[in-house]
């Protein structure tokens, strides 16, 4: 017989039940993180590009909410982790003149988010406006 299976069986017969309930509670956690969780980040991450800002909002118990002026914008990026790529998913990164830093939009569609930095970077050449 292979050792994992010895090694199932002993751990059986030495646990018992608890061994079962250990694994039942461990497949109704993933369960509720695979259906929960998403649905959860999905409600309290949000954002809007229009032709003058960028807007951000976020957060569960402390709600963050950023607008960034197109006539503050320096640049406008996109980055794609290992595991972005794996779900074809990018993050836009759009860097400002503020103290708070840049306004990251994650878990893109990667073609979507290619659209958006080609089109946020020409909003924000046309916006000639001075921005102080």
């Amino acid at each position: 017989m292979p050792w994992p299976a010895l090694a199932l069986a002993a751990a059986t017969a030495f646990l018992g039940p608890w061994l079962l309930v250990a694994a039942a509670g461990w497949l109704v956690l993933t369960a509720v993180a695979l259906v929960v969780v998403p649905r959860v980040r999905w409600a309290i991450h949000r954002w809007e590009a229009t032709d003058t800002a960028i807007y951000s909002r976020s957060g569960l118990f402390w709600e963050e909410w950023r607008a960034a002026p197109l006539s503050r914008v320096q640049t406008v990026d996109r980055s794609r982790g290992p595991l972005q790529r794996l779900f074809g998913l990018a993050t836009v990164v759009v860097t400002t003149a503020s103290s708070r830093g840049a306004v990251r939009i994650s878990a893109l569609d990667a073609d979507v988010a290619e659209e958006m930095v080609d089109r946020l970077t020409l909003l924000a050449e046309d916006d000639q406006r001075d921005a102080t």
